[in-house]
């Protein structure tokens, strides 16, 4: 067990050890987390969020598509969307 100082506005130091064996450095991320015991610190995990573009949002409506019915819809809602279904890379439904 390793102690630390709190400084201003709560910044807390973690001891060199503890940063090198978790893998925190300079700018990490981390979660402060409320346990029965205390707080929990601990790196946090950063997954990137894919924002689609129509096009993509257009070639996952075809691609989906189970029916032929539900591949008529799929081509509708891609219309609404501003673009040609036929322009749109995607595997219709047999």
């Amino acid at each position: 067990m390793e102690s630390a100082k709190v400084g201003k506005r709560g910044a807390v130091i973690v001891p060199a050890r503890l940063r090198k064996r978790f893998g925190i450095e300079e700018g990490t991320l981390v979660t402060a987390e409320e346990t029965e015991d205390g707080i929990l610190i601990r790196p946090a995990v950063v997954v990137p969020v894919e924002r689609y573009s129509p096009e993509r949002k257009a070639e996952f409506l075809l691609s989906t598509a189970t029916s032929p019915s539900d591949y008529r819809r799929a081509r509708k809602q891609v219309e609404k969307l501003g673009l040609d279904p036929d322009s749109v890379p995607h595997h219709r439904p047999e």
